[in-house]
């Protein structure tokens, strides 16, 4: 490795947003992340949805007008 072109390597405080902190190595000293293993669906057995700042309900949105022709699509004259 190269000397003097490589970020410092330090011990870094991770928090989730549901509280819970651990340590980890990273070339940042505070990391915030959104979900952890201590509230993931996968971990916990528990089901939940996360919307981050409304994606699911800009994704409904967005595809509302598809709704209608799905509808009349499927109850057209069968074959």
């Amino acid at each position: 490795m190269k000397k003097d072109i490589h970020p410092n390597y330090v011990q870094a405080k991770v928090r989730c947003a549901c509280g819970h902190e651990f340590l980890t190595g990273s070339t940042k000293e505070h990391i915030r992340v959104e979900i952890c293993s201590k509230c993931h669906p996968f971990f916990t057995g528990k089901q939940k949805l996360v919307d981050t700042a409304g994606r699911v309900e800009r994704f409904r949105r967005k595809y509302a007008h598809l709704e209608g022709k799905k509808e009349t699509k499927e109850s057209g004259p069968a074959a």
